[in-house]
Protein backbone atom coordinates (compact mmCIF):
# COMPACT_ATOMS: atom_id res chain seq x y z
CA UNK A 1 0.00 0.00 0.00
CA UNK A 2 3.11 2.20 0.74
CA UNK A 3 4.19 1.98 -2.84
CA UNK A 4 1.41 3.52 -4.97
CA UNK A 5 3.08 2.25 -8.00
CA UNK A 6 2.76 -1.45 -7.18
CA UNK A 7 -1.20 -1.22 -7.83
CA UNK A 8 -0.19 -2.19 -11.63
CA UNK A 9 2.65 -4.29 -11.17
CA UNK A 10 0.81 -7.58 -11.66
CA UNK A 11 -0.16 -6.04 -15.53
CA UNK A 12 3.17 -4.86 -15.99
CA UNK A 13 4.72 -8.09 -15.76
CA UNK A 14 2.34 -9.73 -17.74
CA UNK A 15 2.88 -7.30 -20.56
CA UNK A 16 6.71 -7.23 -20.47
CA UNK A 17 6.41 -11.16 -20.82
CA UNK A 18 4.56 -11.04 -23.82
CA UNK A 19 6.27 -8.13 -25.99
CA UNK A 20 9.73 -10.18 -24.98
CA UNK A 21 8.66 -13.53 -24.95
CA UNK A 22 11.02 -14.24 -22.24
CA UNK A 23 10.40 -16.60 -19.78
CA UNK A 24 10.88 -15.94 -16.05
CA UNK A 25 10.14 -16.73 -12.76
CA UNK A 26 7.69 -14.35 -10.97
CA UNK A 27 7.31 -14.93 -6.86
CA UNK A 28 3.93 -15.65 -5.84
CA UNK A 29 4.24 -13.16 -3.25
CA UNK A 30 4.10 -10.80 -6.37
CA UNK A 31 1.13 -12.39 -8.36
CA UNK A 32 -1.04 -12.82 -5.17
CA UNK A 33 -3.53 -15.87 -5.63
CA UNK A 34 -4.71 -18.73 -2.25
CA UNK A 35 -2.25 -17.89 0.37
CA UNK A 36 -0.31 -15.11 -0.72
CA UNK A 37 -1.24 -11.23 -0.49
CA UNK A 38 0.16 -8.91 -4.12
CA UNK A 39 1.88 -6.18 -3.11
CA UNK A 40 -0.95 -3.71 -3.70
CA UNK A 41 -3.08 -4.97 -1.04
CA UNK A 42 -0.03 -5.21 1.06
CA UNK A 43 0.34 -2.72 4.26
CA UNK A 44 3.25 -1.55 5.90
CA UNK A 45 3.83 -1.18 9.27
CA UNK A 46 5.74 -0.04 12.10
CA UNK A 47 6.38 -0.96 15.79
CA UNK A 48 7.65 2.06 17.94
CA UNK A 49 8.35 0.67 21.07
CA UNK A 50 8.95 -3.53 21.63
CA UNK A 51 9.38 -3.90 24.84
CA UNK A 52 6.48 -6.50 26.26
CA UNK A 53 3.29 -5.27 24.89
CA UNK A 54 5.41 -4.26 21.25
CA UNK A 55 6.12 -7.76 21.25
CA UNK A 56 2.68 -8.38 21.58
CA UNK A 57 2.15 -5.95 18.15
CA UNK A 58 4.84 -8.18 16.21
CA UNK A 59 2.40 -10.74 16.75
CA UNK A 60 -0.60 -9.06 15.79
CA UNK A 61 1.58 -8.19 11.97
CA UNK A 62 2.31 -11.84 11.97
CA UNK A 63 -0.87 -12.56 12.18
CA UNK A 64 -2.45 -10.21 9.40
CA UNK A 65 -1.62 -11.89 5.80
CA UNK A 66 -1.68 -8.09 4.84
CA UNK A 67 0.13 -7.20 7.03
CA UNK A 68 4.45 -6.38 5.76
CA UNK A 69 6.58 -5.29 9.22
CA UNK A 70 9.13 -3.41 7.66
CA UNK A 71 10.60 -1.82 10.94
CA UNK A 72 10.28 -1.46 14.73
CA UNK A 73 12.41 0.89 16.87
CA UNK A 74 13.39 1.07 21.24
CA UNK A 75 15.51 3.43 22.83
CA UNK A 76 16.93 -0.40 24.62
CA UNK A 77 19.25 -2.16 22.87
CA UNK A 78 18.62 -5.38 24.47
CA UNK A 79 14.36 -4.56 23.54
CA UNK A 80 15.46 -3.72 20.18
CA UNK A 81 17.76 -7.06 19.57
CA UNK A 82 15.01 -9.50 20.89
CA UNK A 83 11.97 -7.40 18.79
CA UNK A 84 14.35 -8.34 15.98
CA UNK A 85 14.63 -11.73 16.32
CA UNK A 86 10.78 -12.02 16.89
CA UNK A 87 10.39 -9.78 13.94
CA UNK A 88 12.41 -11.91 11.49
CA UNK A 89 13.67 -11.11 7.95
CA UNK A 90 13.02 -7.88 5.88
CA UNK A 91 12.23 -5.83 9.35
CA UNK A 92 15.05 -3.26 9.94
CA UNK A 93 15.43 -1.81 13.74
CA UNK A 94 15.88 2.01 14.31
CA UNK A 95 16.56 3.72 18.25
CA UNK A 96 15.00 7.02 16.65
CA UNK A 97 11.36 7.48 15.94
CA UNK A 98 11.86 10.55 14.08
CA UNK A 99 14.07 8.27 11.29
CA UNK A 100 11.08 5.49 11.10
CA UNK A 101 8.68 8.08 10.11
CA UNK A 102 10.98 9.51 7.20
CA UNK A 103 11.52 6.43 5.82
CA UNK A 104 7.98 7.26 3.32
CA UNK A 105 7.39 3.84 2.69
CA UNK A 106 5.43 3.21 6.64
CA UNK A 107 1.40 2.64 6.49
CA UNK A 108 0.90 1.83 9.97
CA UNK A 109 2.55 3.26 12.91
CA UNK A 110 1.91 1.18 16.58
CA UNK A 111 2.50 3.55 19.00
CA UNK A 112 3.31 1.24 21.79
CA UNK A 113 5.21 3.49 24.02
CA UNK A 114 4.51 4.47 27.79
CA UNK A 115 1.96 7.40 27.58
CA UNK A 116 4.00 10.23 28.03
CA UNK A 117 4.93 9.65 24.56
CA UNK A 118 1.97 8.78 22.94
CA UNK A 119 0.68 12.70 21.96
CA UNK A 120 4.16 13.41 20.43
CA UNK A 121 4.68 10.43 18.01
CA UNK A 122 1.10 10.04 17.45
CA UNK A 123 0.88 13.84 16.16
CA UNK A 124 4.31 13.12 14.39
CA UNK A 125 3.11 9.91 12.72
CA UNK A 126 -0.02 11.46 11.51
CA UNK A 127 2.09 14.50 10.12
CA UNK A 128 4.18 11.52 8.15
CA UNK A 129 1.01 10.45 6.53
CA UNK A 130 0.72 7.16 8.53
CA UNK A 131 -2.40 5.93 10.10
CA UNK A 132 -2.11 4.99 13.75
CA UNK A 133 -2.70 2.43 15.88
CA UNK A 134 -2.23 3.87 19.32
CA UNK A 135 -1.84 2.19 22.65
CA UNK A 136 -4.10 3.12 25.66
CA UNK A 137 -4.33 5.34 27.58
CA UNK A 138 -4.78 7.88 24.48
CA UNK A 139 -2.99 10.51 26.33
CA UNK A 140 -1.15 10.87 29.80
CA UNK A 141 -3.05 14.50 30.24
CA UNK A 142 -6.50 15.67 29.22
CA UNK A 143 -5.02 18.56 27.17
CA UNK A 144 -2.67 16.23 24.85
CA UNK A 145 -5.86 14.60 23.00
CA UNK A 146 -7.23 17.55 20.93
CA UNK A 147 -4.08 17.94 19.27
CA UNK A 148 -4.24 14.38 17.65
CA UNK A 149 -8.00 14.89 16.90
CA UNK A 150 -7.17 17.97 15.02
CA UNK A 151 -3.74 16.78 13.51
CA UNK A 152 -5.35 13.40 12.65
CA UNK A 153 -8.26 15.06 11.04
CA UNK A 154 -5.92 17.88 8.91
CA UNK A 155 -3.99 14.89 7.85
CA UNK A 156 -6.86 12.68 6.54
CA UNK A 157 -5.71 9.56 8.38
CA UNK A 158 -6.75 6.76 10.45
CA UNK A 159 -6.64 6.30 14.23
CA UNK A 160 -7.32 3.26 16.19
CA UNK A 161 -6.99 2.75 20.00
CA UNK A 162 -5.93 -0.34 21.40
CA UNK A 163 -8.99 -1.88 23.69
CA UNK A 164 -10.94 -4.59 25.04
CA UNK A 165 -14.05 -4.59 25.26
CA UNK A 166 -16.09 -2.66 22.90
CA UNK A 167 -14.84 -3.70 19.63
CA UNK A 168 -15.55 -7.46 20.83
CA UNK A 169 -19.03 -7.22 21.84
CA UNK A 170 -18.81 -8.63 24.92
CA UNK A 171 -17.59 -7.37 28.19
CA UNK A 172 -15.18 -10.07 29.51
CA UNK A 173 -14.57 -9.24 33.00
CA UNK A 174 -18.64 -8.33 33.71
CA UNK A 175 -19.33 -11.95 32.37
CA UNK A 176 -22.25 -10.25 29.60
CA UNK A 177 -22.71 -9.10 26.38
CA UNK A 178 -22.16 -5.56 25.80
CA UNK A 179 -24.23 -5.71 22.71
CA UNK A 180 -27.31 -6.76 24.97
CA UNK A 181 -26.63 -4.00 27.77
CA UNK A 182 -26.59 -1.13 25.00
CA UNK A 183 -29.97 -2.52 23.75
CA UNK A 184 -31.32 -2.58 27.13
CA UNK A 185 -30.11 0.88 27.52
CA UNK A 186 -31.15 2.49 24.59
CA UNK A 187 -34.90 0.93 24.53
CA UNK A 188 -35.49 2.83 28.14
CA UNK A 189 -36.45 -0.71 29.47
CA UNK A 190 -33.97 0.61 32.42
CA UNK A 191 -35.21 3.76 32.84
CA UNK A 192 -33.15 6.86 33.41
CA UNK A 193 -31.02 8.40 35.13
CA UNK A 194 -28.13 5.47 34.77
CA UNK A 195 -25.37 4.11 37.63
CA UNK A 196 -22.27 2.10 36.54
CA UNK A 197 -20.19 0.39 39.06
CA UNK A 198 -16.74 -0.95 37.57
CA UNK A 199 -15.58 -2.27 41.01
CA UNK A 200 -14.07 -6.12 41.60
CA UNK A 201 -17.61 -7.44 43.06
CA UNK A 202 -19.02 -6.12 39.56
CA UNK A 203 -15.79 -8.03 37.76
CA UNK A 204 -12.88 -5.61 37.09
CA UNK A 205 -9.90 -5.52 39.02
CA UNK A 206 -8.46 -2.12 38.80
CA UNK A 207 -4.47 -3.19 39.92
CA UNK A 208 -3.78 -0.30 42.25
CA UNK A 209 -1.63 -1.86 44.58
CA UNK A 210 0.15 -3.86 41.64
CA UNK A 211 1.09 -0.59 39.75
CA UNK A 212 1.71 1.87 42.78
CA UNK A 213 5.18 3.96 42.48
CA UNK A 214 8.04 3.53 45.20
CA UNK A 215 9.14 6.23 47.21
CA UNK A 216 12.40 5.27 48.08
CA UNK A 217 14.06 5.21 44.60
CA UNK A 218 17.92 6.20 44.67
CA UNK A 219 19.63 7.32 41.57
CA UNK A 220 21.46 4.80 39.88
CA UNK A 221 23.96 4.50 36.50
CA UNK A 222 22.22 4.41 33.12
CA UNK A 223 22.58 0.78 31.47
CA UNK A 224 24.83 1.62 28.95
CA UNK A 225 22.43 -0.42 26.34
CA UNK A 226 19.67 2.33 27.13
CA UNK A 227 19.29 5.54 26.38
CA UNK A 228 17.50 7.10 29.04
CA UNK A 229 17.27 10.78 28.32
CA UNK A 230 15.40 9.25 24.84
CA UNK A 231 13.53 7.69 27.06
CA UNK A 232 12.43 10.46 29.36
CA UNK A 233 12.05 12.44 26.10
CA UNK A 234 9.10 14.99 26.75
CA UNK A 235 8.84 13.91 30.63
CA UNK A 236 10.65 15.88 33.45
CA UNK A 237 14.28 14.66 34.10
CA UNK A 238 14.41 12.48 36.73
CA UNK A 239 17.62 10.65 37.83
CA UNK A 240 17.13 6.99 36.63
CA UNK A 241 16.09 4.18 38.75
CA UNK A 242 15.02 1.05 37.02
CA UNK A 243 11.64 1.11 38.34
CA UNK A 244 10.94 4.33 36.91
CA UNK A 245 11.31 2.67 33.29
CA UNK A 246 9.59 -0.58 31.39
CA UNK A 247 7.46 -2.78 32.99
CA UNK A 248 6.83 -0.49 35.86
CA UNK A 249 6.64 3.16 34.31
CA UNK A 250 3.04 3.00 35.31
CA UNK A 251 3.46 3.98 39.09
CA UNK A 252 4.73 7.51 38.45
CA UNK A 253 2.96 10.48 37.55
CA UNK A 254 5.92 11.77 34.99
CA UNK A 255 4.35 8.90 32.46
CA UNK A 256 1.30 7.10 33.06
CA UNK A 257 -1.63 7.09 35.97
CA UNK A 258 -1.40 3.98 37.86
CA UNK A 259 -3.97 1.29 37.69
CA UNK A 260 -6.63 3.25 36.74
CA UNK A 261 -4.66 4.32 33.65
CA UNK A 262 -3.55 0.86 32.85
CA UNK A 263 -7.01 -0.30 33.22
CA UNK A 264 -9.41 2.61 32.71
CA UNK A 265 -10.16 2.57 28.92
CA UNK A 266 -10.39 -1.18 29.12
CA UNK A 267 -13.37 -1.07 31.46
CA UNK A 268 -14.48 2.58 30.65
CA UNK A 269 -14.51 2.84 26.96
CA UNK A 270 -17.65 0.17 26.72
CA UNK A 271 -19.35 2.07 29.89
CA UNK A 272 -19.23 5.48 28.05
CA UNK A 273 -20.27 3.36 24.77
CA UNK A 274 -23.47 1.87 26.68
CA UNK A 275 -24.52 5.31 28.36
CA UNK A 276 -24.19 7.24 25.08
CA UNK A 277 -21.49 9.44 26.33
CA UNK A 278 -19.32 9.49 23.38
CA UNK A 279 -19.78 13.27 23.05
CA UNK A 280 -19.74 14.58 26.70
CA UNK A 281 -17.54 13.84 29.69
CA UNK A 282 -18.54 14.17 33.56
CA UNK A 283 -19.12 17.83 35.71
CA UNK A 284 -18.60 16.45 38.61
CA UNK A 285 -15.53 14.27 39.83
CA UNK A 286 -15.25 13.21 43.72
CA UNK A 287 -12.74 10.70 44.84
CA UNK A 288 -11.84 8.84 48.09
CA UNK A 289 -7.73 8.38 48.89
CA UNK A 290 -4.63 8.26 50.68
CA UNK A 291 -4.18 11.93 50.74
CA UNK A 292 -2.05 14.28 50.28
CA UNK A 293 -0.77 12.16 47.41
CA UNK A 294 2.86 11.60 46.37
CA UNK A 295 4.14 14.14 43.62
CA UNK A 296 5.58 11.35 41.99
CA UNK A 297 4.48 7.94 43.05
CA UNK A 298 1.40 6.95 41.99
CA UNK A 299 -0.66 5.24 45.35
CA UNK A 300 -3.59 3.58 46.84
CA UNK A 301 -7.38 5.36 45.86
CA UNK A 302 -10.27 4.13 47.70
CA UNK A 303 -13.43 4.91 45.57
CA UNK A 304 -14.31 7.38 42.40
CA UNK A 305 -17.66 9.14 42.04
CA UNK A 306 -18.58 10.79 38.31
CA UNK A 307 -21.46 12.49 37.16
CA UNK A 308 -22.76 13.49 34.39
CA UNK A 309 -25.15 16.41 34.03
CA UNK A 310 -28.04 14.74 33.30
CA UNK A 311 -27.25 12.65 36.88
CA UNK A 312 -26.18 9.82 35.30
CA UNK A 313 -23.15 8.35 37.34
CA UNK A 314 -20.40 6.35 37.23
CA UNK A 315 -18.60 4.37 40.82
CA UNK A 316 -15.04 3.01 40.39
CA UNK A 317 -14.46 0.80 43.70
CA UNK A 318 -10.45 -0.55 43.73
CA UNK A 319 -11.50 -2.86 47.01
CA UNK A 320 -7.82 -2.30 47.92
CA UNK A 321 -8.33 -0.23 51.04
CA UNK A 322 -11.03 -1.60 53.10
CA UNK A 323 -14.85 -3.32 51.95
CA UNK A 324 -15.59 -3.30 48.57
CA UNK A 325 -18.72 -0.70 49.00
CA UNK A 326 -20.91 -2.71 45.67
CA UNK A 327 -20.77 -5.56 47.11
CA UNK A 328 -24.19 -6.82 46.44
CA UNK A 329 -24.79 -3.95 44.13
CA UNK A 330 -25.37 -4.40 40.27
CA UNK A 331 -23.13 -2.87 37.71
CA UNK A 332 -25.65 -1.19 35.70
CA UNK A 333 -29.28 0.21 37.89
CA UNK A 334 -31.26 2.53 36.36
CA UNK A 335 -35.13 3.17 38.00
CA UNK A 336 -36.49 0.38 35.87
CA UNK A 337 -34.38 -2.44 36.13
CA UNK A 338 -30.85 -3.25 37.05
CA UNK A 339 -27.75 -5.54 35.58
CA UNK A 340 -25.77 -7.88 37.67
CA UNK A 341 -22.38 -9.77 37.31
CA UNK A 342 -22.61 -12.40 34.72
CA UNK A 343 -25.66 -10.85 33.07
CA UNK A 344 -28.39 -11.65 35.46
CA UNK A 345 -31.43 -8.66 34.64
CA UNK A 346 -33.66 -7.66 37.95
CA UNK A 347 -36.67 -7.98 36.66
CA UNK A 348 -35.84 -11.51 35.12
CA UNK A 349 -37.92 -11.24 31.69
CA UNK A 350 -35.49 -8.04 31.06
CA UNK A 351 -33.82 -10.00 28.29
CA UNK A 352 -36.49 -11.63 26.67
CA UNK A 353 -37.30 -8.59 25.11
CA UNK A 354 -33.80 -8.22 23.37
CA UNK A 355 -34.39 -10.14 20.62
CA UNK A 356 -37.38 -7.31 19.21
CA UNK A 357 -35.08 -4.50 20.14
CA UNK A 358 -33.13 -2.80 17.15
CA UNK A 359 -29.42 -3.24 16.68
CA UNK A 360 -27.14 -0.78 17.72
CA UNK A 361 -25.01 0.74 15.03
CA UNK A 362 -22.94 -1.10 13.48
CA UNK A 363 -19.15 -0.17 14.28
CA UNK A 364 -15.66 -1.16 12.34
CA UNK A 365 -13.66 -3.08 14.13
CA UNK A 366 -11.09 -4.31 11.75
CA UNK A 367 -8.20 -1.84 10.94
CA UNK A 368 -7.49 -3.08 7.52
CA UNK A 369 -11.34 -1.56 6.28
CA UNK A 370 -10.65 1.56 7.76
CA UNK A 371 -7.49 1.99 6.25
CA UNK A 372 -8.77 0.54 3.04
CA UNK A 373 -12.19 2.71 2.98
CA UNK A 374 -11.01 5.40 5.09
CA UNK A 375 -13.79 4.93 7.30
CA UNK A 376 -13.04 5.66 11.16
CA UNK A 377 -12.32 2.64 13.38
CA UNK A 378 -15.01 1.85 16.07
CA UNK A 379 -13.08 3.11 18.72
CA UNK A 380 -10.87 5.96 17.35
CA UNK A 381 -9.10 9.44 18.14
CA UNK A 382 -12.78 11.02 19.37
CA UNK A 383 -14.69 8.50 20.74
CA UNK A 384 -11.37 7.42 22.99
CA UNK A 385 -10.77 11.23 23.77
CA UNK A 386 -13.57 10.94 25.82
CA UNK A 387 -13.21 7.41 27.41
CA UNK A 388 -9.67 8.74 28.06
CA UNK A 389 -11.03 11.74 30.11
CA UNK A 390 -12.66 9.46 32.42
CA UNK A 391 -9.09 7.93 33.62
CA UNK A 392 -7.66 11.62 33.94
CA UNK A 393 -10.43 12.82 35.47
CA UNK A 394 -10.96 10.62 38.15
CA UNK A 395 -6.77 10.66 38.89
CA UNK A 396 -6.76 14.46 38.75
CA UNK A 397 -9.26 13.88 41.79
CA UNK A 398 -7.64 11.74 43.70
CA UNK A 399 -4.69 14.01 43.40
CA UNK A 400 -6.53 17.20 44.35
CA UNK A 401 -7.84 15.43 47.54
CA UNK A 402 -11.57 17.35 46.52
CA UNK A 403 -14.63 17.34 44.46
CA UNK A 404 -14.02 18.91 41.21
CA UNK A 405 -16.24 20.91 38.59
CA UNK A 406 -15.46 20.13 34.59
CA UNK A 407 -16.46 21.69 31.59
CA UNK A 408 -16.76 19.11 28.89
CA UNK A 409 -17.00 21.68 26.14
CA UNK A 410 -13.74 24.00 27.05
CA UNK A 411 -12.40 20.65 28.53
CA UNK A 412 -11.24 22.28 31.76
CA UNK A 413 -12.14 22.25 35.18
CA UNK A 414 -14.30 25.17 36.34
CA UNK A 415 -12.11 27.62 39.32
CA UNK A 416 -9.91 24.89 39.80
CA UNK A 417 -6.33 25.75 38.55
CA UNK A 418 -4.35 23.47 40.56
CA UNK A 419 -6.51 20.66 38.99
CA UNK A 420 -5.87 22.25 35.28
CA UNK A 421 -2.35 22.54 36.08
CA UNK A 422 -2.69 18.36 35.92
CA UNK A 423 -4.76 18.40 32.89
CA UNK A 424 -2.30 20.55 30.82
CA UNK A 425 1.43 19.93 31.66
CA UNK A 426 4.26 21.30 29.86
CA UNK A 427 6.63 19.31 28.19
CA UNK A 428 10.88 19.06 28.61
CA UNK A 429 12.34 21.15 25.75
CA UNK A 430 12.65 20.37 22.66
CA UNK A 431 9.50 18.39 22.75
CA UNK A 432 6.21 20.03 22.12
CA UNK A 433 2.78 19.32 20.40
Amino acid sequence: MADKSVVSRRSFIKSAAAVTGAFFIVPRRVLGGPGYTPPSETITHAIIGVGVMGLNHINYCHQDNKARLLAICDVDDKHLAKGLQKAGKGCKGYKDFRDVLARGDIDVIHNVTPPHWHAVIAIAAAQAGCDIWNEKPMTRTIAEGQPIIDAVRKNGRMFRLNTWFRLHDSLYELGSDAKTIKKLVSSGLLGWPLTARVSPSTGFTWKTAMWAGRTDLKPQRVPRHFDYDMWLGPAPYKPYHPHRSHWTFRGYWDYDGGGLADMGQHYLDPVQYILDKDDTSPVEIQAWAKWPTHPEAVGLWERVEMRYADDCRIILESGEMGPDKTAGKPFLEGPSGKIYKGGVTDPPNLKDAVANLPEPEPMISDFNVSITTRQKFGLNEVNGNRSNMLVHLANAAIRTGRKLQFDPVSQRFVGDEQANRLADQPMRAPWQL
